[in-house]
């Protein structure tokens, strides 16, 4: 409980604000996270406080495109360290051209599927009202819409891959890469705190690439400067605002569990054994 409190308060830092690395590094250097070369906000999703999902088969992260060519000692570490067989790519057509997933060595396969259309544009108006719920439900039922390729991809693996770790990512590991981590850790049964702690935990992990995701947001909602009403609401993580997407997915499709069968088409023979792979041990 004490690890879950602290980790969730130093996730509430004001995402323009530096966390200072006396606070900063003794957490990115300790479970959940993971030290992983060529990139930032790595995470085991087992060993987020809670977690029911086991160790050593989930892992999250940041883009790789502020490293084009994967160091080896990287390749080593997912390979053999992690043992990860697929890295799933959750970015657009527009991200994946301009910054294609580097090799990740022999024996690991990287998945993109192709959007089913180009990625929304963030409508920073929606973000300007409380804590920015409505801007986080429009772009969360977004990647549910969009990423439905890339998503049903993580999942058929669960339910395929013989129990065999796999990445997935987008570009600031943060919101795409949340919704997935959210979907895997409902069908694994996680309670509602669990989930939301590990959604906001990216302000911890994406510390590193701050600057770059704040002039990333800034210009995906061509906000003219880090003032502009509503920015301040889009780069930082409340627990409001994963809550009111949970609610907005209940409404539409009976919860993230009901988008899997009802949407994505999984049975649930497949849900079951999907669980079954995420908290078994072999």
């Amino acid at each position: 409980m004490e690890e879950y409190v602290s980790l969730a308060t130093l996730a509430q830092t004001d995402a323009k604000t530096p966390i200072p690395k006396d606070k900063l590094l003794p957490v990115i250097s300790s479970p959940p996270f993971l030290a992983l070369p060529g990139t930032f906000n790595a995470r085991d999703l087992g060993l987020v406080p809670g977690s029911p999902i086991r160790p050593g088969l989930v892992y999250r992260s940041g883009g790789f495109f502020m490293c084009p060519v994967l160091p080896e000692e990287a390749k080593t570490y997912l390979s053999q360290t992690l043992g990860v067989k697929k890295v799933f790519d959750l970015r657009s057509v527009r991200e994946q051209a301009r910054a294609p997933d580097p090799s990740f060595g022999q024996g690991i396969e990287g998945v993109w599927e192709k959007p089913d259309e180009e990625d929304a544009h963030v409508d920073l108006s929606e973000f300007v009202e409380g804590e920015g719920e409505k801007g986080y439900i429009t772009m969360y039922m977004d990647v549910l819409k969009i990423y439905q390729g890339a998503i049903k991809k993580v999942l058929q693996w669960v339910r395929d891959g013989e129990g065999a770790p796999f990445l997935f990512h987008c570009t600031a590991g943060r919101d795409r890469t949340g919704v997935m981590a959210g979907i895997l850790l409902t069908l694994a049964g996680a309670d509602p705190n669990t989930i939301a702690l590990d959604w906001t935990l990216t302000r911890i992990g994406s510390e590193p690439a701050r600057e770059e995701l704040i002039a990333f947001a800034l210009k995906g909602s061509f906000a003219e400067d880090t003032e502009a009403p509503g920015f301040d609401n889009l780069v930082n993580l409340r627990v409001s605002c994963w809550e009111a997407f949970i609610e907005a997915a209940q409404e539409k499709y009976g919860g993230l569990e009901g988008y899997v069968t009802g949407t994505l088409g999984f049975s649930d023979e497949d849900v079951a054994r999907i669980k079954d792979n995420l908290v078994l041990r072999n």
